[in-house]
């Protein structure tokens, strides 16, 4: 999955071109990573499952930015928050209904038969997108952007400031498998290990509920005011949701709030954080705006795992949560210092945002 980070960069430069190239990488990108997930399922060896698996997430790392530029091609301005509110919302629905999905399918076919049958979703997926592009104007200015790796520029004023906040708030944005095993490690002496894994799963999934059910809201609040606001509101849900998990209550009922606070916190910060960039970036590196968010992301969900993960295992696991709620708290007072007074759009001859509220 880090390695998708990677990957995403490299798939921003390539996804600055608004037109062909855009839409062939986003389309490619669904093709191939359900072709070469699905051909895991042909693997008669562990190394042969992992070299598919790693292309698999290259792909999807390489097609996330051509995706998200995509988007702010197809809706006006200001709707990007609802845009990627329900894109998130999907994702989200999908993460509960894959796995029961899966469940039930494997009750009447082999693991390699469920395999082969996953490429199904990806390439109705990749329908979709070509389904959309159809339906999309063709970007007036037509000459070829050439690919080069953009930094600099996106890191001056408010898109910098913003990237300096979400490097925070992902530096926080912990694997959700830590807050499995912090509900697991709490209901095991009163349910037993196997029974505390079910019941942490099962409020896993009121995880992704609450991230699916705010996504959407999120998103028009972001519209309405602005996206930093509804970042910050993430980042504030965030901090109370790990600090529920420092304080550890062994009683699902007790925990769930926690796990809810947490499914808000992500569901508001996946969404603000890309409609922010759409507004932000400049029309021609927007592909390179999405890379390099993605790159913070990758890079900040690796940090959070691997210190939260070290002071779990040095000091206590609530100490774990409380760093990762720190985080959180300096992410907001981060994010609020990229409240600009109009987004910059050089280069996008469309349409132009809405100004955020200074």
């Amino acid at each position: 999955m880090r390695w998708a980070g990677v990957a995403r960069f490299g798939g921003g430069a390539l996804a600055d071109d608004p037109g062909r190239r855009r839409r062939r990488v986003a389309v490619g990108g669904y093709v191939s990573t359900a072709v070469l997930s699905s051909a895991i399922g042909a693997a008669v060896a562990p190394w042969q499952a992992g070299v598919f698996r790693a292309a698999a997430w290259t792909a999807r790392g390489l097609r996330v930015p051509a995706r998200n530029a995509l988007l702010a091609d197809v809706v006006p301005a200001q709707v990007y928050g609802r845009a990627y509110g329900f894109e998130r919302a999907m994702d989200d629905l999908g993460a509960i209904a894959g796995p029961l999905l899966a469940i039930g399918l494997l009750a009447v076919v082999s693991i390699r038969t469920a395999m082969y049958l996953s490429v199904i979703p990806g390439l109705l997926a990749a329908a979709a997108i070509v389904y959309a592009i159809r339906r999309t104007a063709t970007p007036k200015r037509r000459e070829r952007q050439p690919v080069r790796v953009t930094v600099r520029p996106l890191l001056a004023g408010p898109l910098g400031r913003l990237l300096a906040g979400v490097a925070a708030f992902e530096t926080g944005n912990c694997a959700s498998t830590l807050l499995i095993l912090r509900a697991t490690d709490l209901f095991a002496a009163g349910h037993g290990r196997t029974a505390a894994a079910q019941l942490a799963v099962l409020l896993y999934v009121g995880y992704n509920t609450a991230a699916a059910l705010v996504s959407v809201p999120a998103g028009r609040h972001a519209d309405r005011h602005s996206p930093v606001r509804a970042l910050a509101g993430g980042t504030v849900l965030f901090a109370a949701g790990y600090t529920w998990f420092a304080v550890g209550p062994a009683q699902p009922v007790l925990l769930l709030p926690a796990f809810v606070l947490a499914g808000l916190g992500i569901g508001c910060g996946e969404t603000a954080q890309s409609a922010a960039v759409a507004s932000l970036a400049p029309g021609r590196l927007r592909g390179s705006a999405f890379g390099l968010l993605a790159t913070v992301q990758a890079g900040g969900n690796l940090i959070a795992s691997a210190v939260a993960g070290l002071l779990w295992s040095t000091v206590s696991p609530p100490a774990a949560f409380v760093f990762l709620a720190a985080a959180m708290v300096i992410a907001a007072a981060l994010i609020t210092t990229a409240r600009p007074g109009s987004p910059r759009r050089a280069g996008d001859t469309r349409r132009k945002a809405r100004p955020f509220p200074g």
